[in-house]
């Protein structure tokens, strides 16, 4: 290694100190979906984040999704996607399914992962120890011929009623790392469907977490001339929602990210899951891969 290279990665490791002190023994959740999830340098780079996290002091809760996997599965046996207003229809052998993919193989895929790259990951749906109780969701729907709104019934497609942290603070107190699958328990034992962008935002308010990181598929929220904007206050979000500078898919995650804000979490991060290490780079560089949202 020339002499030029060396100082490069002291000025880094450098300048990650002060981020390293702010988040020693903090919380961070992070939301891992999108191509990080299916691209392996991505995914392995994912992993060798976490761990060092874990190493250098800061406790990180990991809950991930899993849409285009159980897409793949049910489309193997033969049974069609459905989605209304972008959630999956989840009847009982759809649920069947989702759990074998989030709660099995998408979930100890990631697993195994981080331990592969030294880590030490647990992997749990919210369906153990009580860490997730949830409901049926209903949507209401207008139908175009009439301006009465129509009750939509989704299947096993729920929303969160409470969280018991309980048994992540266990984990994180044992120097392990918790990996959630978002799939609730309802009443008589009913598994239920939840979108993970809502159960990672909910588990970093109920943890008190630092932060809140939603990995995407897009680099930040955008300004109208494509530009990348950060340092955005709840007000500031508020108004790109109202002059239609933030719209469609990316509505979800902002409001995800709000509401984790308004709840108690310091930042929220919407950042860009395509780029190697991102995590790192948004939690320990000046730079940053994405938008950061505070209250």
């Amino acid at each position: 290694m020339d002499t030029a290279s060396a100082r490069n990665i002291a000025h880094v490791l450098s300048e990650a100190l002060p981020y390293l002190q702010t988040l020693n023994n903090r919380t961070i959740v992070i939301k891992f979906g999108g191509n990080a999830m299916t691209d392996e340098n991505l995914k392995n780079s994912f992993a060798r984040d976490i761990v060092l996290l874990k190493q250098v002091g800061v406790n990180p809760v990991i809950v991930h999704g899993g849409g285009p996997q159980i897409g793949q599965l049910l489309e193997k046996i033969g049974k069609k996607s459905e989605f209304i207003d972008g959630m999956r229809v989840t009847d009982s052998e759809t649920m069947d399914v989702v759990e074998m993919v989030l709660g099995g193989l998408v979930n100890k895929s990631i697993v195994s992962l981080i331990n592969k790259n030294g880590g030490r990951a647990v992997g749990l749906t919210g369906k153990d120890g009580g860490l997730i109780r949830a409901r049926k969701m209903h949507i209401k729907s207008k139908t175009p011929e009439l301006e009465a709104s129509e009750i939509i019934d989704l299947g096993h497609v729920g929303e969160i009623t409470s969280i018991d942290p309980a048994l992540i603070v266990t984990l994180d107190q044992g120097d392990f790392i918790p990996v959630i699958a978002p799939i609730g328990v309802g009443e008589g034992g009913v598994s239920y469907n939840i979108n993970a962008d809502l159960v990672a935002g909910k588990i970093a308010s109920i943890l008190g977490a630092e932060k809140l990181l939603l990995l995407t598929n897009t680099a930040g929220i955008l300004d109208k001339q494509q530009n990348i904007l950060t340092g955005l206050n709840v007000d500031a979000v508020n108004k790109l929602k109202d002059d239609g500078t933030i719209f469609g898919g990316m509505l979800p995650k902002v409001d995800c990210a709000l509401d984790a804000v308004n709840s108690g979490v310091k930042t929220a991060h919407i950042i860009d899951g395509r780029v190697e290490h991102a995590i790192l780079l948004e939690l320990l560089t000046d730079a940053g891969v994405g938008t950061l949202i505070q209250s």
